[in-house]
Formats: C-alpha cells, sequence, structure tokens
C-alpha cells in the first residue's frame, strides 16, 4: 500500500493537491451557478414574458416561445 498524501504541511500550509481541490469545487460551484441563471432566463422567456422579451426580433423567436409553451403544457391562450 502506498501512503497517502497529507492535504496540509506540518505549518498548516495547503499542498498543491489541497488547493488544487478547492479550486475544481468553486469553479464547478460558478459553473453550476451561471447553468442555473441560465435556465431560469430561459423559464422566464418562455412561459412569462409573453413575447416581450423577443419582439425586437420579429415574430420568429415569439412563435419559437409560444410553440415552447405547448410542448411544456402550459396555458398560453
Amino acid at each position: 500500500m502506498s501512503p497517502q498524501t497529507p492535504s496540509a504541511t506540518a505549518t498548516g500550509t495547503p499542498t498543491p493537491a489541497a488547493a488544487s481541490a478547492a479550486t475544481i469545487r468553486t469553479r464547478d460551484a460558478l459553473i453550476a451557478l451561471g447553468a442555473a441563471i441560465l435556465a431560469l432566463i430561459a423559464l422566464y422567456a418562455v412561459f412569462v414574458d409573453n413575447g416581450q422579451l423577443v419582439s425586437a426580433t420579429g415574430g420568429y423567436l415569439h412563435e419559437f416561445s409560444h410553440d415552447g409553451r405547448h410542448l411544456f403544457g402550459a396555458p398560453c391562450h
């Protein structure tokens, strides 16, 4: 069996492996937060907005989001 690498030295300074794991956890949390924010914006645009957010692009995106409401079973008429 190989000995495990400690996560901190005797002085309490984190080793590079421990610092790297903390950085990865932070990065993953930020990615998850960004994905959640984008999902909430998409849900708002499809269910609540009634086409106002996408009205500047013409009727194409409005019709796309309107069809999305029907796909999700949300009432819109």
